[in-house]
């Protein structure tokens, strides 16, 4: 009697391995992902690496410009600002700043867009009409005006721009998420969950949800770096942090009228801005290519 050899089908690639062969394929994401990641480090590691307390006045020592300019000193390698604090250290206390703004942007603005963009999706014709209609009304309004104005009414402060910025964005999310929910919610898998007899909450957490998230994922990578630009845009106008905090908007703003004698002190906070931005931004790209099916090479 011949033995039969049973071979087994060659195993599927974990998502996660092919999420990165697809991710890397962009190579300005992968060098915004490598960026980001440094900056994150240099961020969560700024307690022990900065070389000052970043509100310390050094009085003897303002406007001290770069090292490796004349005049310049390694105790001060990226110079001091007009009152004598360290450039260096206030950006590395800034990039955590950043950072806690975009990850708290992101966390307030998805997590009240999805949950009311489950709602209109699942909801009555009516209840849906109106949620879109006010998302539109507040999606009329330029994202940082309207952040501004929010700002205006409950206080300048760090805490407010983050909570601000968070309602302007929130209607992104919100038109994702019923987008993807009424395009998931009578596909087979739903039809057939719904059957089987699961709930409406069931339903809209369980069944559908994990099946809209992609979309939201590089919306919120997007939404992150947008809000690093906002809270640094109100930090400018006075209506972000405010002072001694070492906020990279907060810092172009006291160090404006000084561009002329002292470039230092609002080219590094630009470029701390600028790099972070285009990192995430480079890095959203190749998320957006990873996880939409449509872009993705057969």
């Amino acid at each position: 009697m011949a033995e039969t050899t049973l071979t087994s089908a060659p195993e599927r690639p974990g998502r996660f391995r092919e999420f990165w062969s697809y991710f890397r394929e962009n190579r300005g994401a992968v060098i915004g992902l490598y960026v980001f990641a440094t900056l994150v480090v240099l961020a969560l590691t700024a307690n022990l690496i900065a070389p000052h307390d970043p509100t310390v006045q050094y009085r003897s020592a303002t406007l001290v410009p770069p090292v490796w300019q004349e005049g310049g000193s390694w105790a001060h390698i990226l110079g001091t600002d007009p009152l004598g604090r360290d450039l260096l250290s206030r950006l590395l206390y800034g990039a955590q700043l950043s950072f806690l703004v975009g990850v708290g942007v992101v966390l307030l603005a998805s997590t009240g867009g999805i949950l009311v963009g489950l709602v209109a999706g699942f909801a009555p014709r009516w209840l849906d009409t109106i949620i879109v209609r006010i998302m539109d009304i507040i999606l009329s309004f330029p994202a940082l005006l309207l952040a501004l104005v929010l700002v205006a009414i409950l206080g300048p402060t760090l805490l407010n721009a983050i909570i601000a910025i968070a309602i302007a964005y929130q209607p992104h999310y919100v038109r994702l998420t019923r987008a993807a929910v009424l395009s998931e919610r009578n596909k087979d898998y739903v039809v057939s969950a719904r059957v089987a007899g699961a709930g409406r909450a069931r339903l809209m957490f369980i069944t559908v949800l994990p099946n809209c998230l992609a979309p939201i994922i590089v919306q919120g990578a997007l939404s992150f770096s947008n809000a690093i630009l906002d809270v640094a845009a109100l930090g400018f106008l006075g209506m972000g942090a405010q002072p001694p905090t070492p906020e990279w908007g907060t810092m172009l703003a006291e160090a404006r009228e000084f561009i002329l004698r002292a470039w230092w002190v609002v080219t590094f906070p630009g470029l701390a801005i600028l790099i972070t931005v285009l990192a995430i931004n480079l890095m959203g790209d190749g998320l957006r290519d990873a996880l939409d099916p449509k872009l993705k090479r057969s």
